[in-house]
């Protein structure tokens, strides 16, 4: 009873009125911060604590697309150097975009945007969601997004069963060599146009499984996706408000 009531004082209001202009607080670990201070002479422990060699240092950045957001290095760094902050609005339409430094990180470039995503899907958009390899993590905070709580068909954005229904592949996991044919069959069996969101981590740069032989990438590289939503996993409000700014909904 206790643990519940926790969070539900954490969490505020469980229904969320509008996703658009919700407020997350601690102990929600969303946008890193890189202050101005200076580091410690020659440290380095926030770098080698990364389980994904997401920080590089001179000067410290950190790629968010790398990130498993799991606290270590807020938590060695004796200087404070980088803080992880409650906004959820990590999402960007541009790969070095998701590269925190000291000036900031994310955000969509509007000028970024396919033209015909913002002329075709801004009232209504269908996506398929595809694991190829994921842990259900992500998995399972997309389904989150059609909960009561977050609601997001109330814009006109759902997920559907079949590849020709879909507008957008929504993609998840590290794409392990089993499931790289059936990503690309889903993609081919897609009408044009179409967009491609990578979710987590493990979708954006491999995650903790970027080193293993057993994951075959090519997918990306041939064709880069439109929206990065970084995380492990991320919340449903990070995917929410990245699809609507993808498609210029400020509702």
């Amino acid at each position: 009873m206790l643990r519940l009531a926790k969070i539900l004082w954490e969490n505020r209001k469980q229904y969320i009125p509008d996703p658009t202009k919700s407020v997350l607080s601690q102990p929600f670990r969303g946008m890193p911060a890189i202050g101005p201070q200076n580091c410690a002479q020659g440290c380095r422990q926030c770098a080698e604590v990364c389980p994904t060699d997401a920080i590089t240092l001179s000067p410290v950045a950190l790629d968010m697309g790398k990130c498993i957001f799991c606290g270590e290095c807020e938590w060695v760094c004796p200087s404070k150097k980088i803080v992880f902050t409650p906004n959820y609005r990590t999402y960007s339409n541009r790969r070095e975009s998701l590269t925190v430094t000291e000036n900031g990180g994310g955000g969509i470039v509007a000028e970024a945007v396919r033209a015909e995503i913002v002329k075709i899907f801004s009232r209504s958009v269908r996506l398929r969601q595809v694991s190829a390899g994921g842990c259900n993590a992500c998995e399972n905070e997309l389904n989150a997004t059609l909960n009561p709580n977050f609601d997001m068909a109330r814009y006109g954005i759902d997920f559907v069963a079949s590849p020709r229904h879909a507008d957008g592949l929504v993609l998840t996991g590290p794409i392990t060599e089993n499931m790289a044919e059936a990503l690309e069959i889903t993609y081919e069996a897609m009408p044009e146009p179409k967009f491609i969101v990578a979710v987590g981590a493990c979708a954006i740069s491999g995650g903790v499984f970027a080193p293993s032989h057993e994951i075959e990438r090519s997918f990306l590289e041939r064709r880069p996706p439109d929206l990065f939503v970084p995380g492990c996993p991320p919340h449903p409000l990070t995917f929410v408000n990245g699809i609507l700014e993808l498609l210029r909904r400020r509702v």
